[in-house]
Formats: structure tokens, sequence, C-alpha cells
């Protein structure tokens, strides 16, 4: 099994990329094979609602860029996980833009989704996660993917890079959501 996640931040080492490795961290530990894939730096932008997709049925964008590498990725995983940052009560425009090409794409041929476990991890400095929050399962709810709980929302608290370690309750959601996640995976491939 292998969980693929995405990190949405563009700071390749702040705290949504401290929150994500505690997660994997956690599926690691269960035996489960994970891989980290940041946004940041990869030449992304929305979709242009071309329809291309509908047309091509080849599981891929027609757009010519790095979301083609990632679409892949969703598709060789058993569960995949986004992180973002929040901004302006939403989620980064890396994060939109994985969220609104990959899921056309995906609804396009067949739902390829369907069935995978899904998590969403926010960073927040003080408000907004829960809108992130939504949108990213939003996207996992369209895709028809199963989506596991933690002990609380899937939030951890700080504003400079490193600060959500000193988040107690949010590192604990980051560590019960890996373990759930593995829990689940497990159940689904036995």
């Amino acid at each position: 099994m292998k969980v693929v996640a995405f990190n949405g931040s563009p700071r390749k080492q702040g705290n949504t990329n401290l929150l994500l490795e505690t997660v994997l961290g956690e599926l690691s530990a269960e035996g489960i094979d994970t891989e980290l894939v940041h946004l940041a730096g990869k030449r992304l932008h929305g979709c242009i609602a071309c329809y291309k997709c509908f047309e091509n049925k080849d599981r891929r964008c027609a757009v010519s860029d790095d979301m083609n590498g990632c679409i892949a990725k969703m598709l060789e995983a058993d569960g995949i996980i986004i992180g973002s940052p929040t901004y302006f009560a939403s989620v980064s425009t890396e994060v939109k833009a994985l969220i609104d090409r990959a899921g056309l794409v995906g609804r396009a041929n067949d739902d390829m989704y369907r069935r995978k476990v899904g998590a969403a991890v926010v960073a927040v400095r003080r408000g907004g996660a829960v809108q992130v929050y939504n949108t990213i399962n939003c996207f996992f709810g369209l895709a028809q993917m199963i989506v596991p709980c933690s002990i609380y929302w899937n939030f951890g608290f700080g504003l400079q890079p490193g600060e959500v370690a000193d988040d107690e309750e949010g590192i604990r959601t980051m560590k019960a959501l890996g373990q759930n996640m593995a829990w689940l995976l497990k159940k689904i491939h036995a």
C-alpha cells in the first residue's frame, strides 16, 4: 500500500510540511509506503475548462505542465493526503490548481479516484482553517473517496515555520490521523 501526500505550501519546509511529515511518520510506522510531493516550484495553474479530458479519456490533463505527474502519483496511490496553508480563509493557489484539474480529469475518466482514502491537512495561523478543510474534503467527496477522521479537525496552529510543533493538540491530531488512515487502508486491502 502507498500514500502520496501533496504539500501545497510555497514553503517546502514550513508548517504544512511538518504536519504532513507527522502523518506520514505514523503511516510509515504501520508499514505503509509514503511519498511527499512539494507543489512549490512546480509550474501549475488552474483549469482552463477546455474539457479535452472528457474527449481524450487518457487519465491526463491536456495542458502540458507539471500536473500530469501529480495525477499519475494520485492514480498509483491507495491514499492521498492534501496539505495546505490557510490563505485568506482558503487553500493555496497550488492546492486549488491540483483540486480543480486532477478533480476534473478524475471525473472525466470514470471517477478514477473512487474508493481511495483521502485526508486533508491544514496549517493555520489563527482562523479560516475550516474552509480549507472543507474545500479539500469536498474534492474527496466528489471523487467518491473515503475520508478517515482524527481526534479533532486536521489543523495545526502556527505562524512561523516550525511553530506548529508547539501545538500539542494539532500534533496529536496528525498522529491519530496517520494511525486511523493506516487502519482504514489495511481494512480495505485485507
